[in-house]
């Protein structure tokens, strides 16, 4: 019998050829790039749509890789994957960004920036290319109001209230699931601080959210802790100006641990099968 993993490198060598099962393996594989990034979450209300990403270092000694971009004054990105892909992608959506404002004199709209038609999904239809590995959240402004979309090596995107992507995205996802409702009439620093409980969800035990490995992504009108009071553009902090954010996280809630002694002493449920063991 032939393996299934040798039956899936057969179809695998190549992002056009379709296996029996009608996947493209190597779309797959992408994927599992995107999940392999550290994590970044997002969150829009009525007013103001949000980014926050978790940052990583190869070593003590080296910085913290570039999470967010800026791609207009009333477009950014956060992302999940290979930076050096993103960086293409950024490039290429800024490029959109400009050539509507000469064009037709107006800012893009968000919706065309993560629109199937990107090049990313011609990676997808083409030999000879391989899919980004790399994965975007896009949070946009416009006359409607504050918008999120997730965009996926796919070429897939879809708009969301509150997303997470990354590696642990999930247990992100169940924080978002449970409060999402509440969102909409949030203010940005009730916002701010759902998007850190959720990002600190993704975190490892050992770890905490600190001024230099978390990117804070605003748009919409300044907050209270906000510096330029007017300004409603794209912008990233980083460093000191997210610890006042950082201090009003509420203590993360533990589960008390099951009491090993109580289950033992326990009698056993009322018409069980099992035998009940004597003691000698």
């Amino acid at each position: 019998m032939v393996s299934s993993g040798l039956f899936r490198n057969t179809y695998d060598s190549d992002n056009t050829v379709f296996s029996p099962q009608g996947r493209l393996h190597q779309v797959e594989y992408a994927l599992e790039a995107v999940k392999q990034g550290s994590a970044a979450v997002g969150l829009r209300s009525k007013t103001h749509v949000i980014l926050l990403a978790l940052k990583r270092s190869s070593g003590e000694l080296a910085s913290y890789q570039q999470k967010m971009f800026r791609i207009d004054d009333h477009v950014g990105i956060a992302i999940a994957g290979l930076t050096s892909d993103a960086r293409v992608l950024s490039n290429f959506m800024r490029q959109q960004a400009m050539a509507s404002k000469m064009a037709f004199n107006r800012p893009v709209p968000v919706n065309r920036l993560v629109s199937p038609s990107l090049t990313a999904q011609v990676n997808t239809q083409e030999y000879g290319r391989r899919p980004y590995g790399v994965g975007f959240l896009v949070v946009g402004l416009d006359h409607t109001g504050p918008h999120l979309y997730e965009f996926s090596p796919s070429g897939t995107s879809f708009e969301y209230f509150a997303v997470s992507i990354g590696a642990r995205s999930q247990s992100a996802k169940t924080y978002l699931e449970k409060h999402f409702e509440s969102f909409a009439d949030c203010s940005l620093e009730e916002l701010i601080r759902h998007g850190l409980h959720a990002l600190r969800e993704t975190l490892q035990q050992d770890k905490e959210l600190t001024t230099n490995n978390t990117s804070i992504g605003i748009l919409g009108p300044c907050g209270l802790h906000e510096a330029d009071g007017t300004s409603v553009d794209f912008r990233i902090l980083e460093g000191a100006p997210i610890e006042v954010y950082l201090q009003t996280m509420q203590p993360k809630e533990v589960p008390p641990p099951a009491s090993a002694s109580a289950s033992a002493s326990a009698p056993p449920p009322a018409g069980s099968d099992e035998d009940v063991q004597m003691s000698e």
